[in-house]
């Protein structure tokens, strides 16, 4: 299995991730979860390697735009899955997988550590 990168391409984040992918010369497919979807499958794969807190960002516009009642109901993997399902841009990006265990966020250091030779 090779190495993807998912998130949206005009998050900073993300941009800043494929710069450093693309720097050091590693081999890795986009996926654009607004563009081509996101599966529950690929969810549960995620939440088996990252808790659903770390998953779902909470600084976000999408996460912001919610009730107060739409937050206090995601308190766990299966509620959390099905509001990420429903508004993808609630999950935190990019989501690195591939490359051991999934990974969420990009700091230069952290994938530096991802992908020691």
């Amino acid at each position: 299995m090779g190495i993807t990168l998912y998130g949206i391409p005009n998050c900073d984040t993300v941009k800043k991730a494929r710069t450093w992918l693309d720097a050091n010369g590693i081999d890795y497919t986009f996926h654009d979860f607004k563009k081509n979807g996101i599966t529950r499958e690929l969810i549960a794969g995620w939440l088996h390697d990252v808790s659903w807190d770390v998953l779902v960002n909470r600084k976000g516009t999408t996460w912001r735009n919610l009730t107060d009642e739409q937050k206090a109901a995601v308190n766990d993997d299966k509620s959390a899955m099905a509001l990420m399902l429903e508004s993808p841009s609630v999950i935190k990006r990019p989501v690195l997988s591939g490359a051991g265990k999934a990974s969420v966020g990009f700091t230069a250091d952290a994938y530096q550590q991802i992908f020691k030779k």
